[in-house]
């Protein structure tokens, strides 16, 4: 359909749409359901079946199907069956474990979904973009994500970013009133239309959905459209490099068993298949498997506390955060703007929330034209756009003004809408036969145009006196921790040209608007100092109010920790790095300081994310290591620019985040530190047994369902750890420290040598118990059957109880807490179950070839079963008695 070849009255005729108050909600609704929910269709996932197959496409388990039929024709049908059983069940995990990773990024990309202005029914309301129909009308607003294909009835300065559908980063003039001619028009030059999946950079408007879902341009060329979330994160892509690393050290000790054997002139077809399992054993396959499922979980867990992690790597890069840049409206406080203040020539008038505010002509000016200077909706509770602009209509209903009867009155006619460099917007009203301006903005922008002041009711030309009375009364709201907005106005009984708009006004006065700090905002601060991370505070307001909130906040405690953009302009940038550390508070600054500040903190090796909501503030997001927008203030731009999205705007949130990023990143590197550690341990048991001549210990089916066994549940239940509430008394992690870092290389090879030496030992008594020694040439089978069975008892016992001593490095299994992980302690318990019902049930005992412990058998498994536990405790009590008198190390 050439929508941009007809006419908006034919569109909406056509549409059945009404122009001023859109659709009626029962017909959106019946559309809804005609038209279905307006989503690009998304990629077919993976069969269940092709997730298997890709769980079996590894070299080993190829090796493993080979061992199948090597032993089905030596007419070891028994160990043909459980090698085969173990491949199966090992796959399932896997499959389990990648589907719910998915089900979870799924619901993460369900949370980032955007929202949109509508009119429906003449009430302007906020839905959920998916639920847009054709025919709705759509309102506009610089930093939006536009959600659907427009056809557009309106357009004030209006420009859009379309490189997502034309590949121009320019922004494009958007004229809806302008006709284009020709049906093959090429879509970046359709100026009156505007596209799904383009953002509005500049200026409002407004248009009418004529396409939705998979009809839009987006739509027809979806497969454009990429999923960032199904890209491995730098730590899963670090896991699989650590898994070929160990794939290569499985081949290499596979060889050199087979070598071994043959040196020893052992049972070639049984160390092949020894030779094999080991080699499976030894590497942890369900590593990266894991990692996914704690990441993505993780994440999960972080929605619900609302954070939206948009980029996964943003997860690895929070636990070396130690610098937090954030804005203060909103994130440092509640965002519930009151007007409390009103300065004119008569000095300052006290606003009364909720209460009739009887106030002389001069403020009511003010108050009508704060309110025709906006594009705010309040309709009782329920309202629509800026918290700023939101304040402004209530103040007018406190001074008892009929804002419709208002707007009626004075029609807009043109606007020039508000950016960051002019720091202001104005609105052209007409007004019967006059014209008005109305200019509302920050202080310093609306003094440099105006060359009048508003003097009990009568302009005066401005004079030094009165500039000087502005700013100090501008001071005094300042003190008191208020935000400033100031207006000015000028009157024509002709139209006014948009570029003659902001020159020579008549300055009318200033409002002074409360947001009180979050009460949660000081103790994560002081929660974010102890854990090595700086907060600074970078806004636009007056240095005067955001010292006053910071120090009441605990980030500054000095004004000469405060410093202004325009100080900021006086110092080289090449100083920048060196000085800009010193400042906690970075006022009045401007979209282009945000994006220096953060990058010379980079430079001087700091971790630093970001917090931004508007569509300026996208540079800065970008630059930062973690950038992370506002959810309820926050524009598109910035939602789409960020690496986490906040749904409450809460500084405290961003201080959790920290926390759970640390969190999610150390579970991960216990999961590995125990999986690396028991792999270790079956390694040194088998290899130092076979170097010193003694059968092995353990068989193919033995190893393989060690693997088993210990390689899901309790990695995976570790990797789902509570949250250690220790974890933020901890300096920020480098960015290049790996898992082997802080000791626990150490532990990985000690723990390992440990487990293998105690499955060695208890391997020898199983064999002294019954007379004999290893080495002897004619052993028994039931002493062979007795010293595996020991040495499968103790190994697996070691690994499940040193599990428990993995959870933390310095605390106690019973500081810890022995059932905090319950997820743990099930696995544990499942695994010594299994061992039991595996040694007393005939059929899998004969199957195992495992013979049932005597007393002395039972002592030795519990025994040396719970060594490496035991011996982590007493590491742990010389670690803290360590820390507590650092004179000792």
């Amino acid at each position: 359909m050439n929508w941009h070849t007809q006419k908006i009255q034919e569109i909406t005729q056509q549409l059945k749409t009404n122009p001023e108050k859109g659709l009626p909600e029962n017909e959106a609704l019946s559309r809804l359901k005609q038209y279905g929910l307006n989503q690009l269709e998304q990629k077919a996932g993976k069969s269940l079946l092709r997730m298997f197959a890709e769980q079996l496409n590894n070299a080993l388990i190829y090796v493993l199907f080979a061992a199948v039929i090597v032993t089905v024709m030596l007419q070891e049908y028994i160990d043909a069956v459980i090698i085969f059983v173990v491949i199966a069940v090992n796959a399932v995990l896997g499959v389990y474990q990648e589907k719910k990773a998915g089900k979870a990024l799924e619901s993460l990309q369900q949370l980032t979904f955007p929202k949109s202005t509508v009119k429906r029914d003449g009430k302007i309301t906020e839905i959920d973009a998916s639920e847009l129909v054709p025919g709705d009308l759509v309102m506009l607003q610089a930093g939006q994500l536009i959600t659907a294909d427009l056809r557009l009835t309106e357009s004030k300065s209006l420009q859009v970013e379309e490189s997502a559908l034309t590949g121009e980063s320019v922004p494009v003039d958007k004229d809806a009133s302008e006709m284009v001619n020709g049906s093959e028009m090429p879509i970046g030059d359709r100026i009156n239309m505007a596209f799904m999946n383009t953002t509005v950079t500049h200026g409002r408007g407004e248009g009418v959905v004529v396409a939705t879902g998979m009809q839009t341009e987006i739509g027809k060329i979806a497969n454009l459209i990429g999923d960032h979330l199904q890209n491995k994160t730098p730590l899963e892509l670090k896991m699989a490099q650590l898994g070929r690393l160990l794939s290569w050290a499985a081949g290499g000790i596979c060889v050199f068993i087979i070598l071994l054997s043959l040196l020893q002139g052992r049972d070639l077809a049984e160390m092949f298949l020894t030779a094999v399992s080991l080699a499976v054993a030894s590497i942890p396959e369900g590593l990266v498997a894991i990692v996914a499922v704690v990441l993505s979980m993780g994440v999960s867990r972080m929605s619900k506390n609302n954070a939206i992690v948009k980029k996964l790597p943003a997860v690895e890069t929070l636990g070396s955060v130690n610098m937090i840049c954030t804005d203060k409206t909103g994130t440092l406080t509640q965002n519930k703007m009151t007007v409390t203040q009103v300065v004119t020539s008569e000095g300052a008038v006290e606003i009364i929330r909720g209460q009739e505010n009887k106030a002389i002509e001069t403020v009511q000016l003010l108050a009508k034209g704060m309110v025709l200077a906006s594009d705010a909706t309040l309709d009782g509770d329920q309202s629509t756009g800026d918290p700023t602009e939101i304040a402004l209509l209530m103040l007018a209903d406190d001074l008892m003004l009929d804002r419709k009867q208002l707007r009626k009155e004075f029609q807009r006619v043109s606007e020039l809408p508000f950016d960051s460099i002019r720091k202001m917007m104005s609105v052209l009203v007409k007004n019967k036969e006059q014209y008005f301006v109305f200019t509302k903005g920050a202080l310093g922008s609306l003094l440099k145009i105006s060359t009048h002041f508003l003097s009990e009711e009568q302009p005066v030309p401005m004079t030094d006196e009165h500039r000087d009375f502005i700013k100090s009364q501008a001071d005094g709201l300042s003190d008191q921790a208020l935000r400033t907005l100031a207006l000015g106005y000028k009157v024509s009984n002709s139209e006014i040209p948009a570029e003659e708009m902001e020159k020579d006004l008549i300055f009318i006065g200033l409002t002074g608007m409360l947001d009180p700090p979050r009460e949660e905002a000081r103790p994560s601060i002081e929660k974010a100092r102890k854990a090595g991370i700086t907060t600074i505070m970078i806004t636009g307001d007056h240095k005067n109010t955001a010292f006053a909130i910071g120090a009441e906040l605990g980030i500054a405690s000095d004004r000469k920790e405060v410093l202004s953009g325009t100080e900021l302009d006086k110092i080289p940038e090449d100083k920048w790095q060196e000085i800009l550390e010193k400042y906690r508070i970075f006022a009045r600054v401007s979209p282009e300081h945000k994006v220096k500040i953060v990058n010379a903190l980079k430079k001087g090796g700091n971790i630093v994310s970001m917090t931004g909501d508007g569509v300026n503030d996208a540079p800065s997001l970008q630059a930062a290591d973690i950038g992370i927008a506002m959810g309820i203030t926050g524009t598109d731009v910035a939602k789409g620019a960020a690496d986490i999205i906040l749904t409450d705007d809460n500084f405290s949130t961003i201080v959790k985040a920290v926390e759970q990023g640390r969190n999610i990143y150390s579970n991960i590197k216990k999961a590995v530190i125990f999986l690396l550690t028991c792999n270790l341990g079956e390694v040194v048991a088998m290899i130092g047994c076979l170097l010193l001549g003694w059968p092995a210990p353990l068989l193919a089916t033995q190893l393989l369902w060690i693997n088993l066994v210990t390689d899901s549940l309790p990695a995976i239940a570790l990797g789902m750890d509570p949250d250690d509430p220790e974890v933020m008394k901890e300096k920020p992690r480098a960015t290049n420290e790996g898992f082997f870092s802080h000791g626990a290389a150490g532990q990985i090879i000690s723990g390992g040598l440990l487990i293998g030496a105690l499955t060695g030992f208890a391997y020898w008594f199983g064999f002294y118990e019954y007379g004999f020694q290893p080495w002897n040439d004619e052993v028994p089978e039931t002493a062979l059957q007795n010293a595996r069975t020991l040495a499968f008892m103790v190994l697996i016992c070691a690994q499940l109880f040193y599990s428990l001593a993995v959870r933390s490095q310095t605390r106690s299994v019973f500081q810890v807490g022995l059932f905090t992980n319950r997820r743990l302690a099930g696995a544990i318990v499942l695994g010594v179950l299994l061992q039991i019902a595996v040694i007393y049930i005939p059929v899998m005992r004969e199957a195992f070839r495992l013979k049932i412990p005597d007393g002395n058998g039972w002592f030795m498994i519990i025994l040396l079963g719970t060594v490496p536990l035991i011996a982590s405790e007493i590491l742990k009590i010389i670690k803290r008695l360590r820390l507590r008198n650092p004179s000792w190390s």
